[in-house]
C-alpha cells in the first residue's frame, strides 16, 4: 500500500512537472510545431516513456495543458458571479461567454492553434469545443424567440476560432481591444435581431 501511494504521488508530481515544462515551452517558442515531446520530456526531467504513458501522444498533452489553463474560466462559468456565471440573464451572458472564449484564445494563441491543428479529426469534435457549443446553445435557448440555437452557437463560436484569431492578430495586426469590441458589436447586433416571442409583424 505505501508503495502504491508513493507511485501515485510520483505520477502526480511528474504530470505537474510535464505540464509546467510544456507551458513554458509553448510560451517561449514562436511556433507550436517547434515544441516536440522530446523537448517537453527533457525540460520536465522525465523520460519520453513517462510522457507518453501519462498523456498518450502530443495531442493528449496539448489537451491536458489547454484544460489546465482553462480551469479558472470553467469555474467562473459554472459557479461564478455575473457576467459569466449561471445567474446572468441570457442576453448578457451570451456576449460575455464569447468574450471569455476570445480572451482565452488571445492569451493562449500558440496553444489554442496547436490544439485545433493537432490530429486528423475535426476541431468541431474536440471535447473543449463541444463544451462551449453546448453551453452557448443552452443559454441561447433561454432567450425568448430564439430559433436554431444549435446552428447559432456554431456560427457565433466560429468568430473565436484559433486560426481566425491568429490571422487577425498576427497578419492584420488588429488589437486585442478592437477584436473584443468588434465581437461584442457582432453579438449585440445578432441578439438585437431576435424577434420577441409571440410578436407579429404589422401589415
Amino acid at each position: 500500500m505505501p508503495e502504491r501511494q508513493s507511485s501515485r504521488k510520483d505520477a502526480i508530481r511528474n504530470r505537474e512537472a510535464v505540464l509546467a515544462a510544456a507551458d513554458a515551452l509553448f510560451t517561449r517558442r514562436e511556433s507550436p510545431e517547434d515544441v516536440t515531446m522530446a523537448d517537453v520530456a527533457a525540460a520536465a526531467g522525465v523520460g519520453k516513456g513517462t510522457l507518453f504513458r501519462a498523456f498518450g501522444d502530443r495531442a493528449g498533452l496539448l489537451r491536458a495543458l489547454y484544460e489546465a489553463r482553462l480551469e479558472p474560466v470553467r469555474q467562473a462559468v459554472e459557479s461564478g458571479p455575473p457576467p459569466l456565471g449561471p445567474t446572468t440573464p441570457p442576453q448578457d451572458r451570451v456576449p460575455a461567454l464569447l468574450d471569455a472564449v476570445l480572451c482565452f484564445k488571445l492569451d493562449n494563441r500558440r496553444l489554442a492553434l496547436a490544439l485545433e491543428d493537432s490530429g486528423s479529426s475535426s476541431p468541431y469534435q474536440a471535447e473543449h469545443y463541444e463544451r462551449w457549443r453546448s453551453l452557448l446553445q443552452a443559454v441561447l435557448e433561454q432567450i425568448p424567440g430564439m430559433t436554431d440555437s444549435d446552428f447559432t452557437a456554431h456560427a457565433l463560436l466560429a468568430a473565436t476560432r484559433a486560426d481566425l484569431v491568429e490571422h487577425l492578430v498576427g497578419e492584420q495586426h488588429i488589437s486585442r481591444e478592437s477584436m473584443r469590441q468588434q465581437l461584442a458589436s457582432f453579438a449585440a447586433r445578432f441578439l438585437g435581431s431576435v424577434p420577441l416571442q409571440g410578436a407579429t409583424s404589422e401589415e
